[in-house]
């Protein structure tokens, strides 16, 4: 598997990626977090043109998912308030939202959050819904950990906030 930017030519199977979420994620507990039209194509485009968009090719060369990466100072206006726990560390750290799998590769979600985790300096924050199990476990599989709550503008649903600094990797010149 490989990460790659998202192109325009990318939506019409990242739409088709966002749906089959969607459905995965009511048939697994967590119905609220994305409803029924979550991510907006609009959003998804923006994405795209901003650079920030990212599928992630599979063994079989098709996208097997999608998923959104930033990094920087403070990138993610949500993550500036944190409520009950605290961040640990305010360094410059790369975010991974709007994570989907096709449901065609296994591990692939995995795979595209130890990549931002890479690209990122060893310093990635993520959230999910407290219904979403499956993420839940996903990040605990992976070494983050649970910080405290954060609220996105979309919705007043609490996220938890998750966390994975690497101390030793504050000198690693991340890559976007």
């Amino acid at each position: 598997m490989y990460i790659r930017k998202s192109t325009p030519d990318d939506l019409p199977e990242i739409l088709s990626i966002y749906a089959h979420a969607r459905a995965f994620m009511k048939a697994h507990g967590n119905p609220d977090q994305w409803g029924d039209i979550w991510p907006p194509k609009d959003l998804i485009r923006r994405d795209i043109s901003e650079g920030t968009g990212r599928v992630c090719i599979g063994d079989d060369g098709r996208i097997c998912a999608v998923f959104y990466y930033n990094f920087g100072d403070h990138i993610d206006p949500c993550y500036d308030r944190i409520y009950d726990g605290a961040w640990r560390n305010d360094s410059p750290y790369g975010v991974v939202h709007r994570i989907a799998s096709a449901g065609t590769q296994k591990g692939a979600g995995s795979f595209c959050i130890r990549w931002g985790y890479e690209q990122s300096g060893r310093h990635l924050r993520m959230d999910t819904h407290r219904d979403n199990k499956v993420m839940q476990s996903c990040l605990a599989g992976l070494g983050f950990v649970r910080c405290g709550t954060i609220y996105v503008t979309e919705d007043d649903a609490p996220r938890i906030a998750y966390e994975k600094w690497e101390p030793a990797a504050s000198s690693h010149n991340p890559q976007h």
